[in-house]
């Protein structure tokens, strides 16, 4: 499953880093605390947050991860942005909470 069906199945908007679309999705991990996901994500999952600074990309490249997720209609930072479009990984919005669209994700990628 690749992060541009991940964003057609639950109707997310790519807010930025279009170019990394094709990227293969092994899995998922929510969390708003960027130790942890520095921690304990592994290469590939799509990060769910509401966490919108520029370090949030630092840890999505650091880690390799497929997308980030931001929940509840938060916006990317424009420096956060750029570096999405830079680093090819996608940041896509939806207005769902964490909740939900973990559950959506959750059920999407067990099928």
């Amino acid at each position: 499953m690749t992060v541009a069906d991940i964003v057609k199945a639950l109707d997310l908007k790519v807010l930025s880093g279009a170019g990394g679309l094709n990227r293969e999705v092994s899995g998922g991990y929510v969390s708003d605390l960027l130790s942890d996901v520095m921690g304990k994500a592994d290469a590939g999952q799509v990060w769910v947050t509401l966490q919108t600074h520029k370090n949030v990309m630092a840890i999505a490249s650091l880690k390799d991860l497929a997308a980030v997720i931001l929940v509840s209609g938060y916006q990317p930072a424009e420096n956060t942005a750029q570096q999405s479009e830079e680093e090819n990984i996608p940041i896509l919005g939806t207005d769902m909470s964490a909740f939900e669209v973990t559950g959506e994700l959750y059920t999407l990628i067990r099928k």
